[in-house]
């Protein structure tokens, strides 16, 4: 492997990367980060490194089926779609 990276220079290039067609972000699961992750920080968790960058601002993260959608910053759907979704409809 080559030099280590930070996690966060990690994740940002793993969403940039992975995310495919016109996808803003990744699955955790299903785009293979969290194995990913487990390989190249063999004592690092993907869930604890995401939260805390999250947390931090770095990321986004959405919860969905068996994972969640990993976006950066300015780049995740807007977080009340179903508010737009009712005005949209005149209910609210």
């Amino acid at each position: 492997m080559t030099k280590p990276v930070s996690c966060e220079e990690f994740v940002v290039l793993a969403v940039q990367r992975l995310r495919t067609g016109n996808f803003r972000g990744i699955h955790s699961v299903f785009s293979g980060f969290n194995e990913a992750f487990k390989i190249y920080y063999t004592d690092g968790s993907p869930v604890d490194a995401t939260e805390q960058l999250a947390a931090a601002g770095k990321i986004i993260l959405r919860p969905t089926k068996r994972g969640v959608m990993i976006y950066l910053p300015g780049e995740a759907p807007d977080a009340n779609r179903g508010e737009a979704a009712l005005k949209k409809m005149g209910l609210i």
